[in-house]
């Protein structure tokens, strides 16, 4: 998955799921695991990684 189609899925789920999209992108990482698509894995992982940067920093 290029960078831009990341970028348009992490958007996505952050508009749908709030601050739970990071988790539910790492369930779907876990999940192509599982089922032994590295590449998805690779790709979900990549989609959180977005997420956490549209988020920022945990406020504590």
């Amino acid at each position: 998955m290029d960078a831009l189609k990341t970028a348009q899925y992490a958007r996505a789920l952050y508009s749908v799921h709030g601050d739970r999209a990071e988790a539910e992108a790492a369930q779907k990482m876990r999940e192509s695991e599982a089922a032994g698509n590295a590449q998805q894995a690779k790709d979900w992982q990549a989609v959180r990684s977005t997420i956490r940067q549209i988020r920022g920093p945990n406020q504590g």
